[in-house]
């Protein structure tokens, strides 16, 4: 494999927070971040070193869970004093909140139109809320213990939520049925999450081990265990093609979905990293702890070629929940999530060297690299064995071309062949412009109507205090 792939450097990191960081989400401009605390407060960090923190109080118990609406105008945040708070992340701490569970609310989601919420809790259940108005939709209720989390496909028909009582169940949302529950008999998951394409998903789990599930197949793509200690969160980048982790162990991995390999183990945390996630367009990531900090990672995946020398890049376009211009993107992408062989590949885990990270504040961070270009040597006693299916991809070059002329195909055919081609050819980028511009317009629609919320906003809250 030929890569032009840098170490992944920490370049801010933040510290405000009185106890363990549960949780951290990026705006969609990068301009911001959300961290939730134990200490029951959120906080907005801006990325510009000139301009402060926001502090908001309003929960009276912990915050297990933050995160941006897509347009980055609110803020979700839900707690163990069982509510769910909308912020408006401004100077002004104007918040909504709402009762949403009769116990801990574990975690809060946006669907990708920005106009709904699904939250999880410890009273078993997940529900779905409007976000203008705070109004109950309805409730999903087979699951028998604990909700960790629970999340929306990036097509907002389908919502995953997983348990304790190791179970992890895929819903439909309109329909509100359970569709399939995935079992796990050696633990459960802190949390799972849909990859950018909504074909599969990715769980966090307490055995120590990271599972990639086929939503269609209902099958197990990828099983790593890379982590000595209990996987709290985990975040797809946003391409598809590489999945970061953190764990109780006190370090994060990066995981290559491709080629089903470890690429990077990251330090610089003291004690459990209880949350991380990739920023809007993938080019850095935020990884938070026990010890209250809050760090900011550059990815430095701007070029990275696969053995079919096929290049794998972040958009910078990406958005959450994934926009029509990412699934088609991932539709032409390598990263296309299919079983290679009917047996899962074994993998060697590669040889690992540690190198500085440039950071800031921190000299004990650092980033280990794995080299795929090196075979583990036979007395090394620290490489571990991981079973996997890769990611297949298709062969480069690969798609629509006109039949070669000695395949035995007459000329009069080959041209109308060709010339059919030339017309599909323009077909498809007449679609692709035309999504594009539906997707402006979409993200024109949500930041009218979250304006309409930030207003409601404002005017509960001078009512209320008239």
């Amino acid at each position: 494999m030929t890569s032009a792939l840098s170490d992944p450097t920490l370049e801010r990191h933040f510290k405000g927070h009185r106890d363990t960081v549960t949780s951290v989400d990026f705006s969609c401009n990068m301009k911001q971040i959300a961290t939730g605390s134990l200490d029951t407060c959120v906080m907005i960090w801006n990325m510009k070193p000139q301009m402060r923190a926001y502090r908001f109080d309003g929960h009276k118990d912990a915050v297990t869970s933050v995160q941006f609406s897509p347009s980055g105008h609110l803020v979700a945040s839900a707690s163990r004093d069982k509510t769910v708070r909308l912020w408006v992340p401004t100077m002004k701490a104007d918040s909504s909140a709402f009762r949403a569970h009769t116990a801990t609310v574990r975690s809060v989601n946006f669907s990708g139109d920005g106009q709904t919420l699904v939250t999880a809790s410890d009273d078993k259940t997940v529900k779905v809320w409007t976000v203008h108005r705070q109004k109950f939709l309805f409730s999903l209720s087979q699951h028998i213990n604990w909700v960790r989390c629970a999340k929306f496909s990036p097509d907002d028909r389908l919502i995953v939520s997983s348990s304790d009582d190791k179970t992890i169940k895929l819903w439909d949302k309109n329909s509100r049925e359970c569709i399939h529950s995935f079992h796990d008999h050696t633990g459960y998951s802190n949390q799972v999450d849909f990859h950018p394409s909504g074909t599969c998903i990715a769980a966090a789990c307490t055995d120590h081990s990271v599972k990639v599930w086929d939503i269609r197949s209902h099958k197990m793509l990828q099983h790593y265990q890379v982590h000595n200690g209990v996987v709290n969160s985990l975040s797809f980048h946003p391409a598809g093609n590489f999945l970061i982790t953190a764990s109780s162990d006190s370090t994060l991995k990066i995981l290559d979905l491709v080629e089903g390999k470890l690429l990077y183990t990251l330090h610089g945390h003291q004690g459990p990293v209880t949350g991380v996630a990739f920023s809007r367009s993938g080019e850095h990531f935020s990884s938070v702890g026990a010890d209250e900090q809050v760090m900011v990672w550059k990815s430095n995946f701007d070029v990275f070629e696969s053995e079919n020398g096929a290049r794998i890049a972040p958009s910078s376009q990406g958005r959450p929940g994934g926009s029509s211009r990412a699934r088609s993107a991932l539709n032409t992408a390598p990263s296309v999530l299919q079983s290679q062989s009917p047996e899962p590949a074994e993998h060697l885990a590669r040889p690992e060297h540690q190198t500085a990270a440039h950071t800031h504040n921190n000299s004990r961070s650092r980033a280990t690299h794995s080299h795929a270009s090196r075979k583990p040597s036979s007395g090394s006693s620290s490489t571990s064995r991981t079973q996997t299916r890769g990611l297949q991809q298709p062969p480069h070059g690969e798609g629509t071309q006109s039949p070669p002329p000695d395949a035995g195909v007459s000329p009069g055919l080959a041209s109308t062949l060709e010339h059919i081609i030339g017309q599909l050819d323009i077909l498809t980028q007449t679609v692709s412009i035309l999504e594009q511009r539906l997707t402006l317009t979409e993200d024109k629609l949500k930041e009218c109507l979250e304006t309409q919320v930030e207003i409601g906003l404002h005017l509960q809250r001078r009512e209320h205090e008239a």
